[in-house]
């Protein structure tokens, strides 16, 4: 799927990456100075994170349907695909957890998800990478140094 030109999943895939590993960042800084804000912090991003990483798993999910069956990208598609779709589970339990606590501190198991889910993260994006740059995937097919805007009538 598509915006003025642009594959819109790329565009959205920021915002659950930086707001999940931003909220593993406030759990260490909650562990480093016990500070309750940075707690509550953590859970705040992490479940906007969540809540934008569904978002941006189901205009990945488009996409991934129309990649072509039986290649590599497909493949590497679908361990893009589940593996984010596991990270986000584990923040969400990790959310669910910290909801449940009085101001959102989380407990061990609930950072240990969360740390888990980071660390998930990092090689499904990497896979990410894998199908744009090594396989051309939402790459225009008539990509150039010179070639008009995407926003232009020409192609």
């Amino acid at each position: 799927m598509k915006l003025f030109g642009h594959p819109v999943h790329p565009m959205l895939v920021g915002f659950p990456l930086g707001l999940l590993l931003t909220g593993v960042g406030f759990d260490l800084a909650y562990l480093a100075t016990g500070s309750a804000s940075m707690a509550a912090t953590a859970y705040y991003m992490m479940l906007v994170g969540v809540i934008t990483g569904v978002v941006a798993e189901i205009f990945g999910l488009w996409d991934w349907l129309y990649i072509e069956k039986g290649t590599r990208a497909k493949r590497v598609g679908a361990w893009h695909g589940i593996g984010n779709f596991f990270a986000v589970l584990l923040f969400a339990i990790s959310v669910y957890m910290r909801y449940a606590a009085p101001g959102f501190i989380a407990s061990g198991n609930a950072m240990w998800l969360s740390l888990a889910g980071a660390l998930l993260l990092a090689v499904t994006g990497w896979l990410g990478g894998e199908l744009v740059f090594t396989l051309g995937e939402g790459v225009d097919k008539n990509a150039h140094a010179n070639a008009p805007s995407s926003l232009s009538q020409e192609k």
